[in-house]
């Protein structure tokens, strides 16, 4: 069976989009028709079997755009399997770590109808130099050292994870050898 699935992502500075192209090229390896669009560009979800998101947590919140095309396609979601994944800490502290678990559970608490069959929190990546305004102009973020702290190893090993979570949520009950 090969399985329609759409990789959207929202990006500040293109991290997320990073490991979102790295997320859908595992799951063509995989064998699954793999669509990635930029979360705006999204108008429907109709002819995908899943979905995959990808965003940020800016300020202890999603990226706005994350939040839209959740209230935007709340219908559609609720209809297939949908895997979810933030990149929020910007330092290896396990403090920050929890943190960032913490901050993305409480935001998804915000659509309680949304049930994805996998969370997770990467790492993110962080270059002042490639901050906009007002946050150019908040002297304690200039001085923050530029850092990466996406683990790719985790990364492949989560994407590895979704085909199996994906797809028996696509499965019929008459194709898991269930009656209907």
């Amino acid at each position: 069976m090969s399985a329609s699935i759409l990789v959207a992502y929202s990006t500040r500075f293109g991290s997320t989009q990073e490991v979102g192209e790295a997320i859908a090229a595992a799951l063509r390896e995989r064998g699954l028709e793999i669509e990635m669009l930029h979360m705006p560009k999204v108008r429907s979800l109709e002819g995908y079997d899943g979905v995959v998101l990808g965003t940020a947590l800016y300020m202890f919140r999603l990226h706005k755009d994350a939040c839209r095309f959740l209230s935007r396609h709340r219908k559609a979601l609720a209809e297939r399997p949908a895997a979810m994944f933030a990149l929020g800490p910007i330092h290896d502290d396990p403090k920050e770590w929890e943190g960032a678990r913490t901050q993305l559970d409480k935001e998804l608490l915000k659509f309680p109808w949304f049930t994805p069959v996998a969370t997770e929190i990467f790492g993110g990546k962080f270059d002042p130099a490639k901050l906009h305004f007002p946050w150019n102009l908040l002297p304690a973020l200039n001085k923050l050292p530029a850092s990466d702290v996406r683990d790719w190893t985790a990364i492949r090993a989560w994407e590895n994870s979704l085909v199996a979570k994906l797809r028996p949520a696509m499965l019929s009950p008459s194709e898991l050898g269930g009656v209907k």
